[in-house]
């Protein structure tokens, strides 16, 4: 009789603990029916890219000086400047130029120190392709006006889900134009000078 009673003991203490188990399982699933999706049905919707976005660059060939800054401060030493010394107005005149999307880490230096302005970053991400030896980009890709997801007709714009303005859950419903969650710079600085 005593060790029917074990068993009967160590059976409910299984079914409690199973029990238990199922309740703090089905806790994380009604914890993740409460959050904001996090899913884009991407080809047919395309999150907007922050204001700060590291795409692929832009070059503007009139306005390169063949000064070669970007080389030199590139941290992997990556564009290609190929220029010939001009006698007749004693500059150098850029003949071509080029980077390797596939090599380049997107850190925005060459861009930053580009005396010019002829480098910018775009809100372009879509760099895949089949060949690696396609994202060599020259100046002729480069130049390339940049792609917004926004002026795409044929896809539907979604506000990045971590920039939605409080209480907004659905990133179809907000305007590209309306204001992003959080504090500008010069409202932080205000709260500050009034505290």
């Amino acid at each position: 009789m005593l060790k029917f009673l074990e068993k009967v003991g160590s059976y409910a203490r299984e079914t409690v603990q199973a029990a238990r188990y199922i309740g703090q399982g089905l806790s994380v699933t009604f914890d993740h029916l409460r959050r904001r999706p996090v899913s884009v049905q991407y080809p047919y919707e395309k999150l907007i890219p922050s204001e700060r976005f590291r795409g692929r660059i832009h070059f503007e060939f009139d306005k390169c000086i063949s000064c070669e800054v970007c080389v030199r401060v590139c941290p992997i030493n990556l564009p290609v400047v190929d220029w010939e010394y001009n006698k007749d107005t004693k500059k150098k005149q850029l003949k071509h130029y080029s980077i390797d999307f596939g090599v380049c880490i997107f850190c925005g230096n060459c861009v930053e120190y580009c005396p010019t302005n002829c480098l910018s970053m775009t809100e372009e991400y879509e760099l895949s392709v089949y060949d690696r030896h396609e994202l060599n980009f020259d100046n002729v890709a480069m130049g390339r006006l940049p792609y917004k997801v926004t002026e795409d007709p044929m896809v539907t714009p979604i506000r990045e889900f971590a920039y939605l303005p409080k209480g907004v859950v659905d990133g179809h419903e907000v305007p590209y134009t309306a204001r992003r969650a959080g504090l500008r710079p010069e409202e932080i600085l205000e709260q500050e000078n009034k505290s």
